[in-house]
Parts: C-alpha cells; sequence; structure tokens
C-alpha cells in the first residue's frame, strides 16, 4: 500500500468511526474490535483498546438494551437524547484514536472532524425518529432500527475495505443531511406543537371538570 492509499484509508476509518458512533456508537465498537480479534483488521494504537475483551462484553451489553430500546416507540428518542451525551463526544475520541500516534494537532483535527461527523449522523437518527414516532404502529420503528445497524456495520466495512468509495458515499450523505434537516426541524416543531396543543386541551378539560363538579351555591 503506497503512502496516497494509506493516507486515504486512514482519512476513512476517523470519518467512518466518527459517523457511525453518531447512529450507534455500541455496534461501532463492536464491529471495531471483533474484526481486530478475527485478524481481519490491524488497529491503530489509538483504537486497541476496543479488541479489549472487557470493552467488548461491556459494548455488546448495552448493544442488546439499545437492540430493543431502539425499537419502542417514544422509548427509542429518549434513549437518543441521552446518547446526545454519549455518542458525539465518543465519537470525536474514536476519531482521535483512529489516526494513532501523529502529532497532537492531527489529533485535534481528527477529533473535531469526528465529533462533527458524529453530531451529524445523531442529529438526522434522533430527528428522523421523532417524526417515525407520530406512527402508532411499531413497524416503522422496527424498520429504522435495523436499517441503521446495516448501515453502521455496512458503512465501516466499506471504510476499511473500499475507502474512497465510503468517503464518496460519506459526502452524498452529508449533502443529503444538509437538505434534509431543515424539514426534519420542521417536522419536529409540528409534532411539539400537536403535542402543546393536546395538553393544552388536557388541562381545559381537567380544569372545566373540577368546575362542573363544584357544588351550587343557594342564592
Amino acid at each position: 500500500m503506497d503512502q496516497l492509499e494509506q493516507i486515504t484509508a486512514l482519512i476513512a476509518l476517523t470519518m467512518g468511526v466518527g459517523w457511525a458512533s453518531g447512529i450507534n456508537l455500541y455496534a461501532t465498537i463492536l464491529m471495531l474490535g471483533l474484526a481486530a480479534n478475527m485478524g481481519h483488521l490491524q488497529l491503530p494504537s489509538g483504537l486497541e483498546i476496543v479488541a479489549d475483551p472487557m470493552v467488548l462484553m461491556a459494548a455488546g451489553l448495552i448493544y442488546c438494551v439499545e437492540f430493543f430500546a431502539d425499537k419502542i416507540p417514544g422509548v427509542d428518542s429518549g434513549w437518543d437524547t441521552i446518547h446526545t451525551f454519549i455518542r458525539i463526544p465518543a465519537g470525536a475520541a474514536l476519531a482521535a484514536g483512529a489516526v494513532g500516534d501523529m502529532n497532537e494537532a492531527v489529533i485535534v483535527a481528527a477529533a473535531l472532524v469526528g465529533g462533527s461527523l458524529s453530531a451529524t449522523s445523531h442529529a438526522f437518527k434522533a430527528g428522523g425518529r421523532v417524526i417515525i414516532n407520530t406512527s402508532p404502529e411499531p413497524v416503522s420503528n422496527w424498520a429504522a432500527s435495523i436499517t441503521e445497524d446495516l448501515a453502521v456495520f455496512g458503512g465501516l466495512w466499506a471504510a476499511l475495505n473500499y475507502p474512497i468509495a465510503f468517503l464518496i458515499i460519506l459526502i452524498l450523505f452529508i449533502a443529503l443531511v444538509i437538505w434534509l434537516l431543515p424539514k426534519i426541524w420542521r417536522g419536529i416543531k409540528k409534532v411539539f406543537a400537536f403535542l402543546a396543543g393536546l395538553l393544552g386541551r388536557r388541562e381545559a378539560d381537567i380544569h372545566l371538570e373540577k368546575g362542573s363538579a363544584l357544588p351550587h351555591r343557594k342564592p
């Protein structure tokens, strides 16, 4: 592998772990760790920790929890809200680890790029789930969750084996997110406005019920 190919592979891995962490952090760690343990991947020194059995067991356990939580309407959005504070910094840390023992400027740059990509993919996933949850049936949640998991595994596989193709797909993904996020945000505002309206009507009904239950005073 010549120097250009090495640089391309490193960029793809750095961006790949950041992007994938924003969708499913635990699936990302599992795939990297298992691939390293099976001899399919030589991890940079900064990422070797993900191949540790303790890390893999912890990631596998939480991945099992997320596998079911991510498919229950409402619970998935709560899970995403909590993981806003986990996926983004973890994506930055994994991206920084992907560059190995390079100088501090490269590590900081990788962390910034990885964190930004993680935030982008996380916002896309979480915002889409809020809109999907307006549908009462669970099929859409299951379909979205399985698609996301397949995207993580497939995207990381492409980043490791076909880095140029992955980078092209990632650019298209970012363009799609730039186009869709304003529409998703408008959809989210409509959802919350609808919920606020329901709560307001409910409170008004409660006040009316209380008022009607009061005894009438005789003049």
